[in-house]
């Protein structure tokens, strides 16, 4: 643990990759092999579930501390983290531990969650006794399953290449999908002669970045390939030895959730194979917003009638194995071909046609056709366009120069800031989390008490007819302002701060934000009636009054311009 507490506070103390690689390096040749399967678990995004409640850490940790609970928790709110505020707080400890990583998490941690109430309370305390104050933080941070550090799954492999000798594609292939940390795993992941793999087994996902000026400096339109960016759920359908399985761009295996598709890619006639594709709700040939598909996620046994309403689709776009030969390294119009002749195959009159499907090319002559093109994305329920190289392998993660993303200008809405919450990790100590308001209804001329009249309103300004003009909850935001941008507004919050209520304060209306956000669409389970997709602050409105913010109608209109259900 002591070695892993290091690493972590190495990694978190420097902004520089060539640093943290090396860090990573310089633990992973010392480390065994069962503390490095671990390390390489956490570092990749992987978190154990909260071994204790947070309410429970609350308690013990100002008894040990000898603080009453209200101490406890405006040191808490000061902090801003509950792991590190425990770390801080608890006495020097009487005892000191070289036990391994492995020993921490499998004898330690995981013990935590079946054990009663007296016993889980008699061994965290035993383990924070035998705990430095770094080595408490992260060992609290993986108690309460928050463990996060910035280096990302690529920079991990890239660390594990260099101490290894094996190529860092291979070893992302053999992490992909339900990879455990075990001493076993780990020797398979680092052995230049590791042998097989799981069947189920994923490859890593490679993924586009967002284009950089107009599209026009990626040279001769004849050298690219664009098609649609749906709005769905990235997955890679794996068939093996005549075994189907689906995997999520997150690497969860999602096959249970879509027997449909299982069924289609089961069919003989299909070989073995992997395909990189899309998964969509799709019925009577037009496919279904965002929404309709979450209502398909986390359902292992979908009934009857969910399968009828919300039927689902995989819209293929490369292919990446065939008859188990590796087709990444091969040129994108090869793989492509291969992926047309492959899925045309099937009989017209296979019900499977409808379920597995290949992505459209959209086709241009330049780059001002493509434009156009382009415009048409909202329409479709597209995002914009994707635009890859055609002579492009199938490489890793997210690399530069083959693969962009030409997404359509995001949606703008002004809105009140109307709620706060604090950040979390170095941002922890500011008003960082955002809810944000419109109005129930537009302005009436000469309307002067906006301001006197807000609060949360209602569902729609259809229910607020005749009622006074009021803010109602719209989203949450929390990305998009500089640090200098998030200063001016923790400081603002602070002086306009009207009550608070656990960690959010009700701030006093008075700054006007852009939102930004990518899609929108109705929903009963908010306060507006609608819910937006990924919503960020595109800047500080500071020549708006909080009366010239945007209202539902505005929300609504935009809905029923873009055809939305």
């Amino acid at each position: 643990m002591r070695r892993f507490a290091a690493l972590y506070a190495a990694l978190d103390g420097t902004t520089r990759t060539n640093e943290k690689t090396a860090a990573l390096a310089d633990y992973f040749r010392e480390a065994a092999p069962s503390d490095a399967a671990w390390a390489v678990w956490f570092l990749t995004g992987n978190r154990p579930r909260q071994a204790v409640p947070a309410k429970k850490l609350h308690q013990w940790a100002a008894d040990v501390a000898g603080l009453p609970l209200w101490l406890f928790e405006e040191s808490y709110d000061v902090v801003g983290d509950l792991a590190e505020t425990i770390a801080l707080i608890l006495p020097p400890p009487v005892a000191s531990s070289d036990l391994p990583l492995h020993h921490w998490i499998s004898e330690r941690l995981l013990p935590l969650r079946t054990a009663d109430e007296a016993l889980q309370r008699e061994q965290l305390l035993a383990c924070w006794g035998e705990l430095g104050t770094v080595e408490r933080f992260v060992f609290n941070k993986l108690i309460t399953g928050g463990f996060r550090v910035g280096v990302s799954a690529l920079l991990v492999q890239r660390a594990l290449a260099q101490v290894s000798g094996v190529d860092a594609r291979v070893i992302a292939h053999r992490m992909a999908g339900d990879w455990a940390p075990t001493a076993e795993n780990y020797s398979r992941l680092v052995s230049p002669d590791s042998g097989g793999f799981d069947l189920s087994q994923p490859y890593p996902f490679f993924l586009a970045h967002p284009v950089e000026g107009e599209p026009a400096r990626l040279g001769d339109i004849g050298d690219w390939q664009a098609e649609w960016k749906w709005d769905g759920i990235r997955g890679q359908l794996v068939k093996r030895a005549g075994q189907v399985f689906l995997w999520s761009r997150g690497e969860e295996l999602i096959t249970a959730q879509f027997p449909e598709i299982v069924a289609a890619a089961s069919a003989a006639t299909l070989p073995d194979c992997v395909l990189d594709g899309e998964v969509l709700a799709a019925r009577d040939g037009r496919v279904l917003p965002f929404s309709a598909l979450q209502k398909r996620l986390g359902r292992n046994h979908p009934g009857r009638k969910i399968l009828a309403d919300t039927p689902a689709i995989f819209l293929a776009y490369d292919l990446l194995e065939l008859a188990g030969e590796d087709w990444r390294p091969r040129p994108l119009h090869q793989r492509r071909q291969d992926l047309h002749g492959l899925l045309y195959s099937l009989p017209l009159s296979d019900p499977r046609q409808v379920v597995l499907q290949l992505s459209d090319i959209v086709r241009a002559p330049s780059w001002e056709t493509l434009a156009q093109a382009r415009q048409q994305s909202r329409a479709r329920g597209t995002e914009g366009l994707m635009l890859k190289r055609r002579e492009s392998a199938y490489g890793v993660g997210r690399t530069r120069g083959d693969w962009w993303k030409w997404k359509v200008d995001a949606l703008t809405i002004d809105c009140v800031l109307m709620y706060a919450q604090r950040g979390h990790g170095k941002r922890a100590s500011l008003y960082t989390d955002y809810t944000f308001g419109v109005w129930s209804s537009p302005a009436a001329p000469a309307d002067g008490n906006a301001e006197a009249n807000s609060s949360t309103g209602a569902a729609s300004s259809g229910k607020m007819a005749g009622k006074p003009r009021q803010l109602v909850t719209f989203a949450k935001a929390y990305s998009g302002l500089s640090d200098s941008e998030i200063a001016e507004v923790d400081a603002f919050i602070r002086r306009n701060t009207v009550e608070k209520f656990g960690p959010v304060r009700t701030v006093r209306p008075g700054l006007v934000f852009e939102l930004a956000f990518e899609g929108i669409q109705r929903s009963v389970r908010h306060k507006s009636g609608v819910a937006v997709r990924f919503p960020r602050m595109a800047r500080i409105r500071r020549d708006k009054k909080i009366e010239e913010a945007d209202s539902l109608d505005t929300i609504l209109h935009m809905l029923d311009t873009m055809g939305k259900p």
